[in-house]
């Protein structure tokens, strides 16, 4: 495992890839539902909410296209 700092819900991840072997499907296929990890397990917190007006989803989708423009030119 690498020795830098991770985020709570990367090292969550990491975590569940260790426990099933590094097999990212199996990870998907989880059956240890009562894991406190479970729901993290795909490397996203499910209970976070983010409501945006119109106005942050245009940006939000502009800073995505340049996003994708700059990776490409690389």
């Amino acid at each position: 495992m690498e020795d830098e700092l991770k985020s709570p819900i990367k090292a969550i991840r990491a975590k569940c890839l260790d426990c099933c072997c590094g097999q990212k499907e199996e990870v998907k296929l989880c059956p240890a539902t009562s894991c406190p990890l479970y729901p993290f397990r795909l490397g996203k917190n499910p209970f976070r909410k983010r409501e945006m007006s119109e106005e942050q989803r245009k940006a939000a989708a502009a800073r995505l296209a340049k996003a994708r423009e700059n990776r490409k030119s690389k």
